[in-house]
């Protein structure tokens, strides 16, 4: 046998090895089971009608595979690399606040799960045990901080100077929080999470501008991303303040309300970038063939959500890799059956325009928990 079908064999009979979670369904099933429904709406929820969040799954149900045949797809990479590291898959974790809510150990098993299948972890400022408490917990985890502005320059200022001490390899501005949006789910129970109880200080967020992202450019030496960009011209200006990430995102639906979808806004966002900036994205990502989708549009990293959250609430760090080694699977038989073997080779030629078949939702990417014995 060579390597690498011995690596396959490795991977397969991994797969197989653990019979609790055998399909995401499971995951999402089990997460459902130990979650209250305050913890599990917080999850799945959105602002006011959700329908930014549908819109994100929708975008992504409105494309269609071209797939090539005949291409010898029996050796697949998956892999990509990001601020000078290898990623197993072009998976960022990507900031949710309060994870506490779903484990009592917060953020700490989201990165440690992250350094050990290998993909990026991106930290959210209002997530304990905090910037320094994670660092410690997985000093070699490929490491991004992501602030929300609670404070004058000097606060700002000091949070960059925190990360960069404690080795994160990259510095996040949220940008599309400067008012609070009305998650009525949670309003409707006066249910408050534990960020929401920490968010003092939200005039900052508010005044922020683009004098904070030139500041913080010119004073400090880590890579900046730039996390809410929503149209070109706003990556645009981005571009021009030297940016070196751009982060497509609508908040996964949970701040304004009637927004467009992630996909729907990525093409204009990477025929803006045009290269000059590594592009992130998030917004409903659930499957691998999401996963290939973002990448043939312009993007280098999928933010997974949601995604971790199921996981973390499922089984802790287990829960989070085994989610990641079926979204490997999902990612690699889909590259397969598309026609490639990198994902360097994936662009806009491999989609194309369809109508979605299901109703866009939370779970749309996830027919069967509607099939015993998922049903709940």
């Amino acid at each position: 046998m060579t390597s690498e079908k011995l690596d396959e064999a490795a991977r397969l009979a991994k797969l197989s090895a653990n019979p609790e979670f055998m399909n995401l369904h499971e995951i999402i099933h089990k997460a459902r089971q130990n979650l209250n429904q305050n913890a599990w709406d917080y999850i799945v929820g959105g602002v006011e009608t959700e329908t930014t969040l549908r819109r994100n799954r929708m975008a992504l149900d409105a494309i269609a595979f071209r797939p090539r045949v005949l291409r010898d797809v029996s050796k697949i990479d998956t892999s990509t690399e990001i601020l000078g590291r290898r990623l197993r898959l072009p998976i960022v974790l990507c900031p949710v606040g309060s994870l506490e809510s779903f484990h009592p150990e917060g953020a700490a098993p989201v990165v440690k799960a992250a350094a050990e299948f290998g993909v990026a972890h991106m930290l959210s400022s209002v997530c304990d045990p905090g910037l320094e408490g994670v660092a410690q917990a997985a000093p070699d985890a490929l490491r991004i901080f992501q602030l929300y502005v609670r404070g004058d320059a000097a606060w700002v200022d000091d949070h960059v100077a925190r990360a960069i001490a404690a080795r994160y390899a990259a510095f996040c501005l949220t940008v599309d929080t400067a008012h609070y949006s009305r998650r009525e789910r949670d309003i409707a129970k006066r249910h408050i999470t534990g960020g929401r109880r920490r968010a003092t200080g939200r005039d900052f967020q508010a005044a922020l501008d683009w004098r904070t992202v030139e500041r913080i450019k010119s004073k400090f030496n880590i890579p900046l991303a730039i996390k809410g960009i929503a149209t070109a011209e706003d990556a645009k200006i981005a571009l021009d303040h030297g940016v070196d990430f751009v982060y497509v995102s609508n908040h996964g639906g949970r701040q304004l309300d009637h927004g467009r979808g992630s996909m729907d806004v990525l093409p204009e966002i990477a025929e803006a970038v045009a290269g000059r900036a590594k592009i992130i994205i998030d917004g409903a990502f659930n499957r691998g063939s999401d996963v290939i989708k973002a990448i043939a549009l312009g993007a280098h990293l999928v933010g997974l959500g949601r995604m971790q959250c199921y996981g973390l609430a499922a089984a802790g760090q287990p829960g989070i890799v085994r989610m990641l080694e079926l979204m490997e699977d999902e990612v690699m038989r889909s590259m397969g059956l598309v026609g490639v073997t990198r994902l360097g080779k994936l662009d806009a030629s491999y989609l194309h325009a369809a109508t979605p078949t299901n109703l866009p939702g939370a779970f749309s990417a996830f027919p069967h928990l509607d099939i015993a014995p998922y049903r709940y």
